[in-house]
């Protein structure tokens, strides 16, 4: 070891008493600076990754690389030093680890200088650093691998450009044979060998940040294939043609041979191997959550997942991912590939039975374009349910500002799981709830039955009956019984029951001072749920109940989620003409109907379904008593109710066609105030925000001209990292959320025993809040950001969450159903139960302070501008309602998936500033290491004259 390093000491001496490394790091640092900021537009992808950095590594590595290693042994051949090499007292191993060390230590300080990269990254955006840890350790892999080529190729040769030709070929053809463009003319099974083969394709699963040990026997087995070519080439320099020799020569040739078919087999051996690595992630996107894992092992019937793809479009992580789904499933999960251009059976079966079309995708070369139609389907079967991944849901097209475009799957694991959880929890039964119970369901009915009014005095009676039912089915897993809370052998006292679960008497009428009990305790071991009386008790109304409240305490069935948005029914114009209302969420609804049964609500009726788990409110206004009675007694019947309430919504503009916004009228902004959160009536500003298309209008010498800019737009506010709350499961890992129009949340409520009280989202400190309504922009007179800026700027409140005890916003007053009809004399609902004053401590609210984040305008406006970003307002309302039901299984593998971290909103001056410091530390460093040579120079020569007689 030490005779090596001497040798490498000597190497490196030679290449930095030369101006060899000074131009060799030079290119380097260039060539590496120009891919990152001009070529990949770093700034233009908006993207706080590397991915520029390590994106054209493997082909600057091959000629870099080559460069260096060309004149290694060549140059000893050439000038006849290289006999003289060989006969020194060192041994040929040494000699040619020693080169090989020099070349990588050389490559290494050259890939360590461009460090600064990802520290800018960092200072600019939330940088995950693992996929720079794999980036760097795959660039010094693949150098290792081309640099043993390299020395190879130069003992082979006493002519450096033959060298260098030869070893850029030889580099060239690893990287092309897994490249896409070669692996495209063969079959998946073969392409996938090829791909195993490619220097290029394993440098691309190393630089993701995952470490496997299949790619580092690749690089290692290549290194020490072509290291020990090397050795044998300078060994059978000093070979002679004799007999006498002749053993020797297949001794050595023999072992050479067995240790190549030896590193070989070792690599088809570990190729099926694909559990042994290391996912450097931050969040370990490469890797199976143990939710997932968890659902696979508990599997009672066999789980099928077939893709249909057409030919060359089936992309290998796809594969790669099903494995692993079938390695965690003990053998219930079938995998099958079908290509519906050669199965026409299968292809008519995907037709008519699951509806799979092929997708119309735009292909395009050098010679042209067309659209070829193509399957790109995943289908998930469980005994009768099925559902289907179509191209839409596993692909993520996203343009960048300088007009590139990057295809890539999306979180291909959160869409498989999600799928499989749908299609499991779709196919199970109560009766197979029943059997699943680790502990026995307790159905106590409180009642007064003496005190309940008339429309309820069969209720009991009715509540038994069905009960009963569940007994005779549950195979003794469920019990009933039924207590009078006034009798004096009742177990629990009025008292009692307001202590333990919160229960209060509810009044017969608003004008009765009389009281009843008719609420219901679902016990499974220690947890207990509520359920409350509803106007329809009849036995399909009561059963229901029963059922709701058992699938919501287990984890075998899908949640219902209701959702209430306002009526988008079209505007009138000034002149006749019909103009968009602008209040379609149609967006909202498709996502959450991907994971839950999303149910649209109108309200009308005062109640909400006691099957509804999460009751989302998504832009209140023109809401009557009735219907804000509601949402009041689902909060108090312990329920989630997730509302944004913001005080402005969007309105066309009459007269110029443009956007405007109106406060809301008759909204829920007396109701949240009683709870103890204040909406203002202001719109919030903020000089950290998402860009907006708005018409400008300029004067251009007297002629007043509208064009359409996107520029930075204040009410668009874009809420970072340090504006949201990271202890909060809403919140895990989201990067960016843009709140269109908020209004600033004023809490009048402090945290208690009885709430727990969460600020979600903040505006940063720059911001500040106008009660004007205008919109559009006045570059004129404000020409930095369009709007009048106030000196007074602080962090605003956007989002909250609260649960606990809440009090009734109808506190004290009658309830709406109760109220005499002026024209027919009536009350509304007569059957009507008696007003809750008071909720469970499991109630749960979740304020948004706009109105129109989840708009279906405002988000396809995001996505022309921004691409993905949009993307991040759906996900937020899904961690909303994750956490509402409680199911944190799907929010803990959405957060882990692979959104882009954007990067902090700069200016042009600022990206200026960046770059150009970035070629002055390029500089600093080139300046350091030619100063660095002419200090060894001058040392040099002063130790040459002190030994000179």
């Amino acid at each position: 070891m030490k005779q090596t390093l001497v040798v490498a000491r000597k190497e490196l001496n030679s290449y930095f008493g030369s101006p060899m490394a000074l131009i060799f790091v030079g290119v380097f640092l260039a060539a590496t600076l120009f891919t990152f900021f001009w070529v990949d537009t770093f700034f233009s992808r908006g993207i706080a990754d590397v991915r520029p950095l390590f994106n054209w590594m493997p082909l600057l590595l091959i000629f870099l690389v080559a460069s260096l290693t060309m004149r290694q042994w060549s140059e000893e051949q050439q000038s006849g030093t290289l006999e003289i090499l060989l006969t020194l007292p060192v041994r040929l191993s040494d000699l040619v680890l020693g080169k090989f060390l020099a070349v990588i230590v050389l490559v290494t300080v050259s890939l360590a200088l461009t460090l600064f990269l990802p520290i800018t990254v960092s200072l600019l955006g939330n940088l995950d650093w693992g996929p720079v840890i794999g980036g760097y350790l795959a660039a010094v892999l693949l150098a290792a691998a081309y640099a043993a080529m390299g020395l190879y190729v130069s003992a082979r040769t006493d002519n450096q450009l033959i060298s260098l030709i030869v070893t850029v070929l030889l580099g060239g053809a690893f990287y092309l044979v897994g490249a896409g463009g070669f692996t495209d003319f063969f079959s998946d099974e073969l392409g996938e060998i090829f791909r195993a083969l490619g220097s290029g394709a394993r440098f691309e699963s190393i630089e993701r940040g995952v470490i496997d040990l299949r790619d580092l026997s690749y690089y290692f087995s290549l290194t020490a294939i072509f290291l020990g070519l090397n050795w044998l080439a300078l060994e059978s320099r000093g070979w002679s043609e004799g007999a006498n020799t002749r053993s020797h020569r297949r001794r050595i040739s023999l072992m050479v041979t067995l240790t190549v078919l030896n590193v070989v087999i070792l690599n088809v051996w570990l190729f099926p191997l694909r559990s042994v690595r290391l996912d450097l992630t931050a969040q370990r996107e490469y890797s199976l959550s143990g939710t997932t894992r968890e659902m696979l092992k508990n599997l009672h019937e066999p789980l099928l997942i077939r893709g249909y793809f057409s030919e060359k479009t089936h992309p290998p992580p796809i594969r790669d991912m099903l494995k692993e789904y079938r390695i965690a499933s003990n053998g219930n999960l079938e995998i099958d590939f079908v290509d519906p251009a050669q199965e026409p059976d299968k292809e008519a079966e995907a037709n008519q039975t699951y509806g799979i079309r092929p997708t119309p995708l735009q292909a395009a070369d050098r010679y042209g374009s067309s659209v070829v139609n193509s399957y790109f389907d995943i289908l998930v079967r469980y005994g009768d349910q099925n559902v289907v991944l179509n191209f839409q849901d596993l692909i993520e097209v996203e343009q960048y500002r300088s007009g590139q475009i990057d295809v890539r799957l999306q979180n291909l694991e959160y869409d498989l799981t999600r799928a499989i959880k749908k299609v499991i929890y779709g196919f199970q039964s109560i009766e197979s709830i029943m059997r699943s119970l680790d502990d026995p369901a307790k159905l106590t009915l409180y009642a007064t039955p003496h005190t309940l009014p008339d429309s309820l005095r069969n209720a009991p009676t009715v509540i038994g009956d069905v009960a009963a039912e569940f007994v005779s089915e549950s195979d003794g897993k469920f019990e009933f019984v039924m207590v009078d809370v006034d009798s004096v052998v009742s177990p629990l006292s009025r008292q009692d029951l307001y202590e333990l679960y919160g229960l209060q008497p509810i009044p017969v009428s608003f004008f009765s001072s009389e009281t009843y009990y008719l609420y219901m305790l679902l016990e499974i071991g220690a947890e207990a749920q509520v359920l409350y009386p509803s106007s329809d008790l009849s036995e399909a109304s009561i059963r229901s109940g029963i059922e709701s409240a058992l699938k919501r305490s287990s984890k075998g069935f899908l949640k219902v989620i209701g959702m209430w948005t306002p009526p988008n029914v079209p505007q009138q114009g000034p002149f006749g003409q019909q103009m968009p209302s602008l209040k379609s969420y149609d967006m909202l609804g498709q996502v959450l109907s991907e994971n839950y049964v999303v149910r649209s609500l109108d309200l009308v009726d005062g109640e909400v379904a006691p099957d509804v788990d999460v009751l989302m409110v998504i832009a209140p206004q023109e809401m009557n008593d009735v219907q804000r009675y509601a949402i009041d007694q689902y909060l108090m019947r312990g329920g989630a109710v997730v509302a944004a309430a913001g005080n402005f919504i969007m309105q066309p503009d009459q007269f110029t066609g443009g956007l405007g916004v109106q406060q809301v009228t008759d909204g829920l902004q007396e109701m949240l105030e009683s709870y103890g959160i204040s909406v203002e009536k202001k719109l919030v500003l903020d000089e950290q925000n998402e860009p907006f298309p708005v018409p400008v209008v300029r004067d251009l010498g007297g002629v007043q001209v509208q064009e359409i800019r996107a520029i930075s737009y204040p009410f668009f506010v874009d809420v970072r990292s340090d504006g949201m709350n990271r202890e909060s499961q809403v919140l895990a890992n989201m990067q960016a959320i843009t709140m269109n129009w908020p209004s600033p949340i004023t809490l009048e409520v402090v945290e208690d025993n009885e709430k727990e009280v969460t600020v979600l989202l903040q505006s940063s400190q720059d911001s500040w809040s106008t009660t004007d309504t205008n919109i559009q922009p006045d570059m004129d007179v404000y020409p930095e950001l369009g709007f009048p800026i106030s000196p007074e700027r602080t962090s605003q409140i956007l989002a909250v969450s609260m649960q606990g005890l809440f009090e009734s916003f109808f506190m004290g007053n009658q309830s709406p159903l109760e109220r005499i009809d002026e024209q027919t004399g009536e009350a509304m609902k007569p059957e009507a139960v008696g007003m809750l004053e008071t909720s469970s401590p499991n109630a749960r609210l979740v304020v948004f302070s706009s109105a129109e984040f989840l708009n279906d305008t405002v988000l396809n406006l995001s996505s022309n501008l921004s691409g993905d970003r949009y993307l991040n307002s759906l996900q937020l309302a899904e961690n909303v309602v994750d956490w509402a039901v409680e199911d944190l299984d799907l929010l803990s593998i959405r957060s882990r998936g692979t959104a882009s971290r954007p990067l902090n909103p700069i200016s042009e001056r600022e990206q200026v500033f960046w770059e150009t410091m970035n070629y002055l530390l390029a500089l600093l460093a080139l300046g350091i290491l030619g100063w660095s040579r002419r200090v060894r120079g001058r040392n040099e020569e002063k130790m040459e004259l002190s030994v000179r007689p």
